[in-house]
């Protein structure tokens, strides 16, 4: 099983980035995919999720109408795309999956926004 996350880096205050999840060794079409996120000193707190054939999402209020949440079925794939940034959303952005008592994660990629 991997979850292999791409896409983070440095970008300044009200700008984009995308992240990138690529999944392999489970059947990642029926399992719900969600992102979190945590920053120094605080605990790991979810950002987004899709269900398993895309049609919910659910975001949390700091990021609502600013990240979007999609997913590739075909391509075992989960992006997020994050407009407006802000400081406050610097941390290690984490993908994780889950179906049933299945949860796996990935190892994270860094988002810095500062100017």
């Amino acid at each position: 099983v991997q979850l292999v996350e791409s896409g983070g880096g440095l970008v300044q205050p009200g700008g984009s980035l995308r992240l990138s999840c690529t999944a392999s060794g489970f059947p990642f079409s029926r399992y719900c995919m969600s992102w979190h996120r945590q920053a120094p000193g605080k605990e790991r707190e979810l950002v987004a999720a899709i269900s398993s054939t895309g049609g919910s999402t659910n975001y949390a209020d700091s990021v609502q109408g600013r990240f979007t949440m999609s997913r590739d079925n075909a391509k075992n794939t989960v992006v997020l795309q994050m407009n407006s940034l802000k400081p406050e959303d610097t941390a290690v952005y984490y993908c994780s999956a889950r179906w049933g008592i299945n949860n796996y994660w990935g190892q994270g990629t860094q988002v810095t926004v500062s100017s």
